[in-house]
């Protein structure tokens, strides 16, 4: 039984209200638990995910619904019109919505994820500015370099313009803000402090930057990760110190004292394993109903179907059990006392996450090539989650490379900042 389930009938905040059913700045509970919400959600992130392979972004009456219903504010603090998900029940509500379609899920995994990074990094009366003015406030950022090289130069005012380009934003056409990575620049160069450049993620407005129009991929298609570029755009002053972590935290849930590349890493998994479960699920209901050609038996009386649904979700159950495991030991010493967790539960969470999104890559490769050529078409819902879960895997905090990272720390070698509990680089992450 996972944590959300020992929760049911929690009181939750965030329900915003849709087409006047409340005035924007409002707040009403939403009612049932969070799991019950994503099922009565379910029919239309169906039909969202199915338009957002044509959009390749998600419909906007999606993310208003999954608005209504708190799923990009339940992560963040209760006294910001939040739920403070614990990491196992933000990891059980991701895994549920992308078990219906990844790309809505990839879009609620970040817009929920900088939301609560953000709410972590700022100081207090100008969050309750931010979130509680707009309760319908959703964010983006972090990405990848650009094309156009980025930088930030403070104004006389206290504030800064900033200029760059970054890739792979998810969530872009649904964010109110964007966090955008870029040095400080003094004088026509990098400013240097204590030997080190000074680079930080940049609180931006709406107004402030521009959508470019470049993803056109296979997995996760719908996740409308296109680039943002800004040109001079204005950061005032009051928004210039914003970062996406605060130590000491600032509120008491521990999962603002999990170093960022963990936490990047398990919002990520939770997608993985959800595409698994989705697969799984879709590969019953194929087997219920194909006869394969040449046989006269159905599908799922065959033995190769039979081997494939064991082994699939005995490896599935094995990663999420494992994942759980791993961050419940994350949370254990944070809530006894740790400032920070120990570097071995950082290493053996992080490999937790790696496994989770690999092995579900596997399940889902595995089923969709015991379903035999019905997989292939495109109105199989297989062949869409076999992209989806290349997609998931290939991210960068539980890409397969990290297996030899941490297989350097277990073999004795020093564990870098990443992996060893005390933070690590700058979160550039789709």
């Amino acid at each position: 039984m996972g944590p959300l389930a020992r929760r049911q009938g929690l009181t939750e905040v965030g329900d915003f209200g849709l087409n006047g059913a409340s005035s924007p700045g409002s707040l009403v509970a939403p009612r049932g638990s969070l799991l019950e919400r994503v099922s009565e959600l379910a029919d239309e992130i169906r039909k969202a995910g199915d338009e957002a392979q044509l959009l390749r972004r998600c419909p906007m009456w999606v993310i208003d619904a999954l608005i209504d219903k708190g799923f990009f504010r339940f992560t963040i603090p209760r006294e910001l019109g939040g739920e403070d998900a614990s990491v196992g029940e933000t990891i059980e509500v991701l895994e549920a919505i992308s078990a219906i379609d990844a790309s809505v899920g990839w879009n609620v995994m970040l817009g929920s994820e900088i939301n609560a990074m953000a709410a972590g990094g700022m100081e207090r009366e100008l969050a309750r500015e931010v979130y509680l003015d707009d309760p319908r406030v959703v964010m983006c950022g972090g990405g990848g370099p650009g094309t156009r090289p980025s930088r930030a130069v403070a104004q006389i005012d206290g504030s800064y313009r900033v200029w760059g380009q970054a890739t792979f934003i998810s969530g872009c056409h649904n964010a109110t803000w964007c966090f955008m990575v870029a040095p400080v620049f003094e004088n026509d160069a990098v400013k240097i402090v204590n030997g080190a450049p000074v680079v930080k993620l940049w609180m931006l407005h709406r107004n402030e930057w521009e959508i470019q129009d470049t993803w056109d991929v296979s997995g996760l298609r719908g996740s409308g990760s296109h680039d943002v570029i800004t040109t001079g755009g204005l950061v005032p002053a009051r928004f210039a110190g914003v970062d996406l972590v605060s130590l000491p935290a600032l509120y008491d849930n521990p999962v603002y004292r999990i170093p960022v590349p963990l936490r990047l890493a398990y919002n990520k998994a939770a997608v993985a394993i959800g595409v698994a479960r989705g697969a799984l699920d879709a590969f019953v209901e194929l087997a219920n109903t194909k006869t394969p050609m040449l046989s006269s038996v159905l599908l799922r009386d065959r033995p190769l179907a039979h081997l494939r649904m064991g082994e699939g979700e005995a490896n599935l159950r094995a990663a999420r059990a494992f994942l759980f495991e791993a961050i419940g030991q994350v949370e254990n010493e944070l809530c006894n006392g740790r400032e920070a967790p120990s570097a071995k539960a950082t290493q053996i969470a992080r490999l937790a996450c790696t496994h989770a999104a690999n092995a579900s890559m596997h399940v889902v490769d595995s089923i969709h090539n015991a379903a035999g050529t019905s997989a292939i078409r495109m109105d199989n819902p297989l062949e869409r989650k076999l992209r989806d879960a290349h997609g998931c895997a290939t991210h960068r905090w539980v890409a397969h490379p990290l297996y030899a990272e941490l297989g350097r720390v277990f073999l004795g070698h020093e564990a870098n900042p990443e992996f060893a509990g005390s933070g690590g680089p700058t979160p550039i992450a789709r």
